[in-house]
């Protein structure tokens, strides 16, 4: 089955009691059993539940996994997929990631031994020369968060399956319908479904996805042992947005193609990231493993002053000030100040994250207006 179809209906069926076509909200904790220890379907919801089963099938399908396991974030996700490592064990990351992924890894996970080591992706060599003895895991994140670098899965996967190291992707911002790690060889797969999966900024939810049988049977072992899980409505909610992925990811990825083009031509404006413009310096990698290239876009102005930089963010009036993404509606940020405010100066610095960086989430409104919202809110600097 093609995409659209797979959306609207993996891992759902009518409902046997009612016949309702939409997955029911199982709004409960716990689940009459039929004797004691004795499992034969659900018992209690941290375990598992209904409608949270029928997303994580939905989920593992549409990235061409075996296994899908939901989250009560795209922390929580991040989180379990770390917990896999032990203490002495060594993460080669990209260092241009989003702030809270740097954040847990430095702030939280070096204190319990293990070690992390962030380096430009973009350039396969450099994960290839960053590998350690003892390498455990390669963290991708691709495009990144937030200048739009694209790194080449399927080299990175091999050199970490050299080098006897589990690959992790994290396909946030292209979504399985623009981009599958897991065909391309990655090992692991992870979102934060509160973006373009739920699409409506109403939700907040993680999922990894896995082919690998072992790898899956210890995520679901760490999603029931921690109890990081989503609850049903908020399933239900992500279960509503993946049937219209695809449609959405079409307008999002026309838009922002439209914006990208006229910021790069603004005489404001000193440099535009976005993978589908020809000179982005990874833009045939992104041809070869992506169908489209999303609806991100960041830039940076000529003018190399932060004030300015939050002003343009503070003046557009369709595009609203907010952190997050994914969403139908276009948001603008700050990265520096916000969303990767957690990252030490000098090390966003050295990544490129310059402090006039502008992220723009680019919704699925008309695109004109867009265009004339990022006009006057420049105009005004």
């Amino acid at each position: 089955m093609k995409f659209g179809t797979v959306a609207i209906h993996a891992g759902q069926e009518p409902d046997p009691a009612t016949g309702a076509i939409m997955t029911p909200i199982y709004q409960t904790s716990t689940f009459v059993q039929s004797e004691p220890a004795v499992h034969k379907g659900y018992d209690y919801s941290r375990a598992g539940n209904p409608t949270r089963t029928a997303l994580e099938k939905n989920l593992a399908a549409l990235e061409c996994g075996k296994y899908g396991i939901a989250f009560s974030s795209g922390m929580g996700a991040i989180d379990a997929v770390t917990k896999l490592l032990r203490a002495g064990d060594h993460v080669v990351a990209g260092n241009d990631l989003y702030g809270g992924t740097y954040r847990l890894f430095t702030k939280v996970f070096e204190q319990f031994g293990l070690s992390f080591d962030f380096v430009d992706m973009s350039d396969p060599r450099n994960v290839k020369d960053a590998i350690q003895k003892n390498t455990r895991m390669v963290w991708i994140e691709t495009p990144t968060n937030p200048l739009l670098r694209i790194v080449d899965i399927e080299q990175v996967a091999e050199i970490a399956r050299n080098s006897k190291a589990l690959s992790v992707v994290d396909n946030t911002f292209a979504t399985p319908y623009l981009q599958t790690p897991l065909a391309l060889g990655a090992d692991i797969v992870v979102h934060s479904a509160t973006k373009y999966i739920g699409g409506h900024s109403d939700v907040i939810l993680g999922a990894v996805m896995t082919n690998n049988d072992a790898i899956a049977e210890r995520l679901y072992f760490i999603q029931k042992s921690s109890g990081a899980v989503p609850g049903p409505f908020d399933s239900f909610l992500a279960l509503r947005g993946t049937k219209t992925l695809h449609l959405r990811m079409d307008r999002h990825c026309e838009n922002a193609r439209r914006v990208a083009d006229f910021l790069k031509n603004h005489p404001k404006v000193r440099h535009v990231n976005y993978p589908g413009l020809k000179e982005h310096p990874n833009h045939l990698v992104a041809v070869k493993q992506m169908r489209d290239f999303g609806g991100m876009v960041s830039f940076t102005l000529k003018d190399d002053n932060i004030e300015k930089a939050k002003k343009v963010t503070t003046f557009t009036k369709i595009f609203s000030l907010a952190e997050s993404l994914g969403g139908v509606e276009s948001l603008i940020e700050h990265p520096a100040t916000m969303t990767h405010s957690s990252l030490p100066k000098e090390v966003r610095l050295r990544s490129g994250l310059e402090d006039t960086l502008i992220r723009l989430s680019v919704g699925v409104e008309d695109a004109d207006d867009l265009i004339d919202d990022l006009a006057q809110a420049l105009e005004r600097i």
